[in-house]
């Protein structure tokens, strides 16, 4: 009798794969190697095909977008699973699907497909809103745009004395007809969601009447479901965050507007709370996060994010400056208005202050071996509070140019107002020393206090950096660029070069260049990258010419 079963060999498979716009992929990081079979090239990714190195991905996902591709990278347990919706340049939103594999060694495997071929599986099957996952990946793209923006979360009250009178299928009804009127109540632009078995989510532009407002008076409608009249009631929290390159990680933010749900329970059915960081301090997850705080450092966990300083004449890229990001293993990546209070609070500010400019240090020192157009490349680093007076800080800097070969001036130093004239002669003293030991000088924020200018010609600054606020409203307030103008003009003066904070787009650029200011920095340009994306983004500019800059903010 003949064998009827069916013998795929790799032809037959390739042809399906391509028909089906499917492609499968095998990533072993111990190689640096990803390997892509199928229809590559229709869904954008040829470059990457057959095989390519993760920097590959890297460079050739959209800027928003890498740090997803770095999810798909990052060594999991086996059996851990892989979901992660990528954009890539010129090509079409693909969804990457696999697991960790437990046997051949340590590797992930999976398929991608067209966003369109897993829309259902985005969704939650009784609402037809975004499910939980998938919310938090859109709003954490969502928040990379500037502006205020409004994350409600509201709690449906009662629902399992819903269940025990009408039945879990008729108390589904009732969760479905919310979904529905969530649905018609909010434009189309906003993020709409299921995120808990009772609990609804909505991200949006920050407008009047507000999200919670016009959530309420949608959903708190009687509603009539197997004969029973239901008026549900709902306990809502909501936070506002701004976005842009601070703007917090999506899950941090949908953790604050869950804790704003809790203490609205408190006060009743149909309570309303706004998050505040009272809440924290009244919570265990400040107990929890000061538990984890004290073992990152060694973990590893805190690692400085490099954000791209740029040439306002040439658009050439000039070096990055350093900001602490916590990769914490169940919040996400959070920013340092979640984390710096608490490690003041608690004494680690020497210790992370040194951390940061070490491995900031050796990572320039990377760079600048690597690539030879970035021999002039340079990394700024914050001195916290109080840091200028550490005791080792100038020996530090000694040990670490000595360590990395870095020359005079390629490691920079940022100091605030408030440190420099809290003791301006101890400091005058201590900025000497730092520059005798190859530390180049910057004054941060400059023009939010200095309380007297004279002290500024005996310091040894060798920058002047503009705070984002006066940048930022330039377009609206004419004190502002009487500021702006005003700080240029003297750092041209004293022979100082001169960085605006805060740049959001080319028109801000272009101003901020008319009025002869040297350096700019600011999401427009690009927010703080991992050490991978910045050296994509570094790779980018050299090829181009000139640092990518956005249209409008």
């Amino acid at each position: 009798m003949p064998n009827d079963r069916w013998s795929w060999d790799a032809t037959t498979t390739l042809e399906a794969l391509g028909a089906a716009d499917v492609v499968l992929w095998l990533w072993e990081p111990e190689k640096d190697r990803l390997r892509l079979t199928g229809a590559s090239r229709a869904l954008g990714l040829g470059p990457l095909a057959p095989e390519c190195s993760s920097a590959a991905l890297r460079a050739l996902a959209l800027p928003p977008d890498r740090a997803l591709a770095e999810d798909i990278l990052r060594v999991q347990e086996p059996g851990s699973p892989i979901a992660v919706r990528v954009r890539m340049r010129g090509g079409q939103v693909c969804i990457w699907r696999g697991v960790w594999l437990e046997e051949g060694g340590l590797r992930a495997a999976g398929v991608i497909a067209p966003e369109v071929r897993f829309a259902s599986s985005d969704l939650d099957s009784l609402t037809g809103l975004l499910d939980r996952k998938t919310f938090v990946a859109r709003a954490r793209e969502r928040l990379q745009s500037p502006g205020q923006h409004e994350l409600v979360v509201a709690d449906l009250d009662r629902l399992r004395r819903l269940n025990e009178a009408l039945g879990h299928e008729r108390a589904d009804l009732v969760l479905a007809a919310l979904g529905s009127r969530l649905a018609a109540a909010f434009p189309p632009n906003a993020l709409l969601a299921r995120v808990g078995e009772d609990e609804f989510a909505v991200l949006t532009p920050a407008s009047r009447p507000t999200a919670a407002e016009t959530l309420r008076q949608a959903l708190e409608q009687p509603l009539r479901v197997a004969g029973f009249d239901i008026h549900p009631t709902l306990s809502i929290g909501a936070v506002e965050a701004l976005g842009g390159e601070d703007s917090p990680e999506a899950t941090e933010l949908l953790r604050r507007a869950e804790l704003a749900v809790e203490a609205a329970k408190g006060n009743g059915r149909g309570g309303a709370a706004a998050y505040g960081r009272s809440l924290e301090s009244d919570g265990l997850s400040r107990l929890a996060l000061e538990s984890d705080l004290r073992g990152a450092m060694g973990r590893n966990e805190i690692v400085p994010f490099y954000q791209p300083i740029v040439r306002l004449s040439t658009g050439a890229l000039s070096g990055f400056e350093a900001l602490a990001r916590w990769r914490h293993p169940r919040r996400g990546l959070l920013t340092p208005d979640q984390f710096l209070p608490l490690c003041e609070e608690m004494g680690l500010m020497s210790e992370l202050g040194a951390m940061m400019m070490r491995q900031a240090g050796h990572q320039l020192a990377k760079w600048r071996r690597d690539h030879h157009a970035a021999g002039e490349l340079t990394v700024a680093v914050n001195l916290s509070t109080g840091e200028i007076d550490r005791p080792d800080l100038v020996s530090d800097v000694t040990a670490i140019r000595r360590e990395t070969g870095l020359p005079p001036g390629a490691l920079k130093l940022e100091v605030t107002e408030g440190d420099v004239m809290r003791d301006p002669d101890r400091a005058a003293i201590v900025l000497g020393k730092l520059r005798e030991a190859g530390a180049a000088l910057a004054l941060d924020d400059f023009g939010t206090g200095f309380s007297s200018l004279s002290y500024l010609t005996r310091l040894p600054f060798d920058t002047l950096k503009i705070d984002r606020y006066f940048v930022r409203t330039m377009a609206t307030n004419e004190g502002s660029v009487k500021i702006v103008s005003s700080v240029v003009k003297l750092g041209q003066d004293l022979d100082l070069e001169v960085v605006a904070e805060g740049v959001e787009n080319a028109q801000m650029a272009r101003h901020l260049l008319s009025l002869g200011c040297d350096y700019g920095q600011g999401f427009g340009y690009a927010p703080a990258l991992s050490p991978q994306e910045a050296e994509v983004y570094l790779n980018e500019s050299y090829v181009d010419g000139a640092a990518p800059v956005k249209a409008r903010g």
